[in-house]
């Protein structure tokens, strides 16, 4: 049986954590910014955290690097 790979598009968009969660980029914030707040812009700025059930499954495929 073949090694399992790892997913490089989960590995290129996602971090995992210490703690086991997984932590991504948000998106809207490549361009048409003028229209959206600067509460909006400055709260995007932050890594997003998926809950439990899709972590895991995040974390599951980069298995082979962890």
């Amino acid at each position: 049986m073949t090694k399992q790979k790892t997913h490089k598009g989960i590995k290129k968009r996602f971090t995992v954590t210490a703690n086991g969660k997984a932590k991504h980029r948000n998106a809207s914030r490549g361009h048409l910014l003028s229209k959206k707040t600067g509460k909006r812009k400055r709260q995007l700025r932050q890594d997003g955290v998926l809950d439990n059930y899709q972590a895991d499954r995040i974390v599951e495929a980069l298995r082979p690097i962890l």
